[in-house]
């Protein structure tokens, strides 16, 4: 499949089969995450694996929207490794967003679909699955199958055009 195909095809899974992902796929998605860059090469990345009814049962009280997953894969980084730019930024946050787009286009890739969530109660988090104070929690991502009734949202195809949102050589329109 064709990249530009495979980003395209990609969607916010809100609704998943109880059917478990296999390991050998499990270590893929993980795998593209170990690849993906980061600032100076410093690999920041943490990735914890929630998959066995006490841990997902956990991770329920961590959020509401699991959607059913199988697999929540825990995002965060080590603080004490990331690259930071005093006038850019915290790169760990890029690090980790990075390493989580790898996952997700190597997830659908595999027939394994995903979901980027944010809304996350971090102080549970790290309360329910021990994450160290150094770790700096970005968000959970619940991976499987899809039910079969599962479809993209009617705004998965709503973007706007690239002459809005790409500029040559100066953002300020004449």
């Amino acid at each position: 499949m064709a990249f530009i195909d495979l980003a395209t095809e990609r969607y916010s899974e809100r609704r998943f089969s109880p059917r478990p992902i296999e390991q050998e796929k499990l270590d893929a998605i993980l795998e593209a995450a170990r690849v993906a860059p980061t600032a100076r090469n410093l690999q920041p990345q943490r990735i914890l694996v929630v998959r066995s009814e006490e841990g997902l049962a956990k991770m329920d009280r961590c959020t509401n929207c699991r959607f059913g997953a199988p697999c929540v894969l825990v995002l965060a980084y080590d603080m004490t490794l990331a690259s930071r730019s005093p006038d850019v930024m915290d790169f760990g946050i890029v690090d980790t967003s990075i390493a989580a787009t790898h996952m997700m286009l190597q997830a659908q890739e595999l027939g394994i679909h995903s979901c980027w969530v944010g809304l996350i109660d971090p102080p549970e988090l790290r309360r329910q699955f021990d994450i160290p104070r150094t770790h700096k929690i970005v968000s959970v991502m619940p991976i499987g199958y899809p039910e079969e009734s599962s479809a993209p949202s009617p705004m998965h195809d709503a973007s706007i055009p690239l002459d809005e949102m790409v500029a040559y050589e100066s953002f300020s329109k004449a």
